[in-house]
Parts: C-alpha cells; sequence; structure tokens
C-alpha cells in the first residue's frame, strides 16, 4: 500500500496553504516562496488546486482518479461530490472527529487496528464511512487515544455527533460543502480532469 510521506511544512509552503492542520505549518513562509504567489497559467492553477485537495487527504493520483470517476456519476455538482466522497473516509472521519490530531495519524491508527466502525475493526483507511456509523476506540487502544479525544472535543462540525462517555462519535448527516474546512476550488479540479 502506497503512502505519501515526507515533510509535512516544505509540502505546505510549496501549496501555499495549510493542507497538514498544524497551527506552525505557514509560520517561515515567505512572501514569493509558496507557488500561490507566482504567476501560473490556468492549467498550473488547476494543478495546484489538484495537489492541495490531494494534500488535504493524503491521497495518490490514481486513488484521486478513482474519486472523480465516482463523483462524475453522483448527483448534482461533480466537485461538491467529490469533495464530500473524501471527506467521508475513515481516516478523515477519524481525524475530524477527534481521535487523531492529523488526517496521517488517522490513517496510522485505521491500519494499525486501534478504530472500531460499528463495533467492527476496520483496517482500510479509504473505507467509506455512511450516515449512522459509529467509529470508536478498541477496548486496548482507549489508554494510549483518549487524551487527544478528550483535548479535541471542542472543534466539533455540524455533521458529526459526539459521545465524551462511551468514547465514540458518528456521522449524523452528510456534509454540505460549505460545513466542510477545506480551502478547495472543487470546479478547478473537475475542469482539470476533465482535459486529461
Amino acid at each position: 500500500m502506497a503512502t505519501k510521506n515526507g515533510p509535512r511544512f516544505k509540502q505546505c509552503r510549496r501549496l501555499g496553504l495549510n493542507v497538514c492542520g498544524h497551527p506552525k505549518a505557514m509560520d517561515r513562509a515567505k512572501v514569493g516562496t509558496s507557488r500561490g504567489d507566482k504567476k501560473l497559467s490556468t492549467y498550473g492553477i488547476q494543478l495546484l488546486e489538484k495537489q492541495r485537495l490531494k494534500a488535504y487527504y493524503g491521497v495518490m493520483e490514481r486513488q484521486l482518479r478513482r474519486y472523480v470517476e465516482i463523483a462524475s456519476k453522483a448527483h448534482g455538482m461533480t466537485g461538491e461530490a467529490l469533495v464530500k466522497l473524501m471527506e467521508c473516509r475513515l481516516d478523515n472521519m477519524v481525524y475530524r472527529m477527534g481521535f487523531a490530531a492529523s488526517t496521517r495519524q488517522g490513517r496510522q491508527m485505521v491500519v494499525h487496528g486501534h478504530i472500531l466502525l460499528n463495533g467492527n475493526r476496520v483496517d482500510r483507511p479509504s473505507h467509506p464511512v455512511k450516515v449512522g456509523d459509529v467509529i470508536s476506540l478498541r477496548e486496548k487502544s482507549l489508554k494510549t487515544f483518549s487524551e487527544v479525544y478528550e483535548t479535541n472535543h471542542l472543534n466539533s462540525l455540524p455533521y458529526i455527533q459526539k459521545d465524551l462517555e462511551k468514547r465514540s462519535a458518528s456521522l449524523i448527516k452528510l456534509p454540505e460543502r460549505s460545513e466542510i474546512p477545506i480551502e478547495i476550488n472543487d470546479q478547478l479540479i473537475v475542469e482539470y480532469f476533465s482535459t486529461r
């Protein structure tokens, strides 16, 4: 299984956006150092948005192409459907629900079997989370990760409901595009793939 490893802060500065979620990621960025400060062609702008989306969710090119194909068959706007599909990945939901400090850590927790989906162990980070699904920590993992969950309970999203007593969280509705906290122009990504 391929994974994206590398310096996160350098990637944030290169993309001109804090895609890793760390508060200090953009501290050392100077004007003119990120791609966002340079004059780009139409293709360059589309490519940059695609790279940002990949970085936000930690997916590879082939995975993203598969998500674009699925989103193009969905009802409504393709760009919105694409972002909703990516947002509902299990590794991302583990991060959004507060079990992990980043999407990378969420992915690692899923792969190492620390996460239960509806009481069952799932070790595939790309597993889709559906409305009503409950995500919780495995009994043996409570000691290690419950502190992160307790400190992250303040920044909740409207499509996630947390149960602090049971150390679990559930997806109560599909997220609206306006509720998803990422700075991406979806339409540019769709245009990028439509010309390929």
